[in-house]
């Protein structure tokens, strides 16, 4: 696979154009915490790459994952986001050097600091495309804001997961309003105070996560299984109307944040109004009168790993 810079540096990251940084081939970035690769599908991959460190994320990891969908958000050919890690573990949640460094910084700083992570998770939870997280080993602290804000979740049978704050005299803060929305407050009063280790079954069934691989079978079976699954739920993304993608999922936050009333009803009434005549609307209904695949389709062979 051909491989190009996503971005020269930090300094010029803030400078180039975001429409000059990429192109119809497949990228990567050259960067050590984070990688990022698109393919020619659009299908961008962030990958968590600070393995001597269990992948625990600080500050400099914190401002790249930002940086990094902030500049996918705005390229109009990207159609899906999977969040991945290299090495055993998912992440390992916060930095705890970084954060006894913390410490000793004013309390101005310390609130600074906080935002940035607190920004890191909206940014990945309103990215405009579908996003998908593949979690193995631990996945612990801040790592489970990372997966409850994407909008699905696969995940090795042999993972663990934890609320694990509390045992460090901290609390799941910034991550908290997107756990709690994920796996309800009863399940997550229970996790928070007691810092137990979820296993991927019980995951599944709190809503913490969605899909599980087995990883009992052979190595390369195991690797297959979980290609194939991403690639099943890849495909089925790039099978629907981008345009619709997006705006499923501004009505699913919509919906979440209003009570069903006069006014929430105007606006679903307006939003199915509005798509139904739009370039994409349109065209899906005319596809399917027309028994064709619509113009957004396709039927390029998927590279996910």
């Amino acid at each position: 696979m051909k491989k190009y810079k996503l971005n020269q540096s930090r300094q010029e990251k803030n400078t180039q154009k975001k429409d000059e940084q990429f192109d119809e081939e497949s990228k990567v970035t050259e960067s050590s915490d984070v990688l990022c690769e698109i393919d020619a599908n659009g299908i961008a991959t962030l990958i968590l790459n600070r393995v001597s460190k269990k992948n625990a994320f600080d500050d400099s990891m914190t401002e790249s994952l930002i940086h990094y969908i902030d500049t996918l958000a705005a390229i109009p050919t990207i159609r899906c986001l999977l969040l991945r890690a290299n090495g055993t573990h998912f992440s390992a949640g916060a930095d705890l050097h970084w954060m006894q460094s913390m410490a000793v910084k004013s309390v101005k700083e310390n609130h600074q600091d906080a935002q940035q992570l607190a920004h890191l998770m909206q940014t990945l939870d309103t990215f405009p495309h579908p996003t998908i997280a593949v979690v193995q080993g631990c996945a612990f602290g801040g790592a489970l804001g990372l997966i409850c804000c994407c909008d699905i979740v696969i995940a090795q049978s042999n993972t663990q997961f934890c609320l694990s704050e509390v045992k460090l005299g901290l609390i799941p803060a910034t991550i908290g309003p997107y756990v709690c929305r994920a796996i309800g407050v009863r399940y997550a009063r229970r996790y928070m105070l007691t810092a137990e280790r979820i296993d991927a079954n019980t995951a599944q069934h709190i809503g913490l996560i969605h899909l599980i691989v087995d990883t009992e079978a052979k190595a390369n079976a195991k690797e297959y299984r979980l290609e194939q699954q991403i690639t099943q739920l890849t495909q089925a993304i790039l099978n629907n109307s981008p345009a619709a993608l997006q705006q499923a999922k501004t009505l699913c936050h919509t919906c979440e944040n209003q009570p069903i009333d006069k006014k929430l009803i105007k606006y679903t009434s307006h939003l199915i109004a509005d798509i139904r005549v739009s370039e994409q609307g349109q065209e899906g209904l005319s596809a399917f009168f027309d028994k064709r695949q619509p113009s957004w389709c396709t039927n390029t062979k998927i590279n996910t790993k």
